[in-house]
């Protein structure tokens, strides 16, 4: 699964890659368009500046020449030298040849005047060049313009009232041009001509030019994006593997905000996220623990009813059972002697005594077990509290003919409930003495440690079968039931024993031995 989702990240679908590919399309995209931009409308727009180039160049010399008094109130015959400067500067800046000349009619043959350059300077092949690029041209002298013709070999580009703009073939060399002819303001013609033909090895050498720049731009393009992509993606990734493992549910990772751009404001979002999650998701674990313990408790509540209606109803059974039978007996006078009375009265008496002992003790557990009890902290002797205990069960030890040995022990002070612990050493000597056997020895001992103290309390006799160990605690249960019952047992006895001692979270527990049980619990000594 992450093999795979680690490819479809690296592939096609990268942030990086996508950010690659854009730039190779946008830059193809930009030189192609240059290209054809450069193949389509470059021509076109290089001859309308050729031929403004051209008519600005008409307008300037002009005006050169206006400015020539001498020349042009007709004084001169020629151009002054300032002129003939001015005009030469002109065409060097624009690259163009510009020849300023006048139309003589000899007996019907027409004479070209070369003003500029002058007849001294022009040399006989730029002569006879101009008459031949101008015949066509000039057809007349009287009309002014009737000099404008139009030739197969030659592409009207523009006409004004002054001058007229041609393209032209030269076919001797193969070479097209852009000529203005026409005729200035002091009656002489101008003949500017540029050359239009080295516009198409301008645009191709141009376009090889874009070419090997366009590759180079997009290779360095490509290793520069692969840079930035690499930059731009990284914090994204980083990202995308803390959203990854926030999805596993591990809430530690955190993203370290650097920047306080988007990716940082999102990476703050992100930490944000993972902390109300964490602590969402905790508060949810806690509630849904609770929740757990609660269900678990209330079923359990639930069993401890059912357990406890059915052992209760199985405990009142027989005693209630007796007290019914001997009460009629005693209603239908089955026996007049006052022996049998009696008996009768004392056996109704004692399963009532009996009823009347289980009902005290489940009202105190149940005090106990829902905390209706009140646990009553004392400093108090634990040795004085066994030792009364003890005295008071000597009795009914001495019935089972079985005895009871403690050592001699100073005062030992602990912090408990001192009614509480009675009932619980209480418990655990008759406990003791209704189950003692063999030598019959019952041994109460006390043993001091840095913070607690253990009262143990052993019996000799048979030991507690150890998959039963656990369950002495649950209430009525009986390991014999048969000797529980021959001594008036409810088995609720050790059930107080646990409900008090966890009462007071202290421990309490019972131990097998080769030749008998103990059972023990602790107290603090220290306050």
């Amino acid at each position: 699964m992450e093999l795979k989702r680690q490819k479809r990240f690296y592939g096609i679908k990268s942030i990086r890659t996508k950010l690659i590919l854009i730039m190779i399309g946008m830059l193809g995209f930009t030189l192609a368009a240059i290209w054809f931009m450069n193949r389509v409308f470059l021509p076109s727009y290089y001859q309308h500046s050729k031929v403004s180039m051209l008519e600005e160049c008409y307008e300037e010399a002009n005006s050169i020449v206006n400015k020539d008094k001498d020349y042009s109130s007709g004084e001169s015959t020629g151009l002054s030298d300032d002129s003939t400067l001015n005009l030469e500067i002109m065409s060097a800046n624009n690259t163009s040849s510009v020849y300023i000349f006048r139309l003589n009619n000899f007996f019907g043959k027409v004479y070209y005047q070369y003003d500029y350059p002058s007849e001294k300077v022009i040399t006989e092949f730029q002569r006879q060049n101009i008459i031949d690029k101008t015949k066509d041209y000039v057809v007349g002298i009287e009309d002014s313009q009737s000099y404008y013709v139009r030739d197969k070999k030659r592409n009207l580009i523009d006409i004004k009232n002054e001058y007229c703009v041609y393209k032209v073939l030269d076919e001797r060399i193969g070479s097209y041009y852009i000529e203005l002819f026409g005729k200035l303001d002091s009656g002489a013609f101008v003949y500017v001509s540029t050359n239009y033909q080295s516009m198409a090895e301008n645009i191709g050498i141009f376009n090889s030019f874009l070419l090997y720049v366009g590759v180079g731009v997009i290779i360095s393009g490509v290793i520069l994006m692969v840079f930035i992509g690499n930059n731009f993606t990284k914090p994204i990734r980083k990202l995308t593997e803390i959203a990854r493992k926030m999805a596993d549910f591990n809430f530690e990772v955190r993203y370290p905000v650097k920047e306080h751009d988007e990716i940082g404001v999102l990476g703050s979002s992100i930490n944000t996220l993972s902390e109300n999650l964490e602590e969402k998701i905790s508060e949810l674990k806690t509630a849904n623990n609770e929740l757990q313990k609660d269900i678990e408790k209330k079923i359990q509540i639930d069993e401890m009813r059912k357990e406890f209606l059915s052992n209760v109803s199985h405990e009142l059974k027989t005693p209630i059972a007796l007290i019914q039978g001997y009460a009629e007996g005693l209603y239908d006078n089955i026996n007049d002697d006052s022996e049998s009375r009696e008996f009768y009265c004392e056996v109704i008496m004692d399963e009532a005594d009996k009823m009347n002992k289980m009902v005290k003790k489940l009202l105190t557990l149940n005090q106990i077990e829902f905390g209706n009890n009140q646990v009553n902290f004392e400093h108090f002797d634990i040795v004085q509290v066994v030792r009364t205990v003890i005295n008071s069960a000597t009795l009914l030890a001495k019935q089972k003919e079985a005895q009871i040995e403690i050592d001699d022990y100073p005062q030992i002070y602990v912090w408990a409930d001192e009614y509480m612990i009675e009932e619980v050493v209480t418990n655990y000597v008759s406990n003791a003495i209704n189950h003692v056997d063999g030598e019959k020895k019952i041994k109460v001992s006390l043993k001091k440690t840095d913070k607690v103290v253990r009262v143990s309390v052993f019996n000799t006799g048979k030991c507690i079968p150890e998959e039963e160990l656990d369950k002495i605690w649950i209430k009525f249960y009986k390991v014999d039931k048969a000797r529980t019952r021959e001594y008036g047992g409810s088995g609720i006895g050790l059930s107080i024993v646990k409900a008090i001692m966890e009462s007071m979270n202290q421990k309490c527990g019972v131990l097998n031995h080769e030749d008998g049980v103990e059972f023990w619990f602790e107290l603090d000594i220290e306050n």
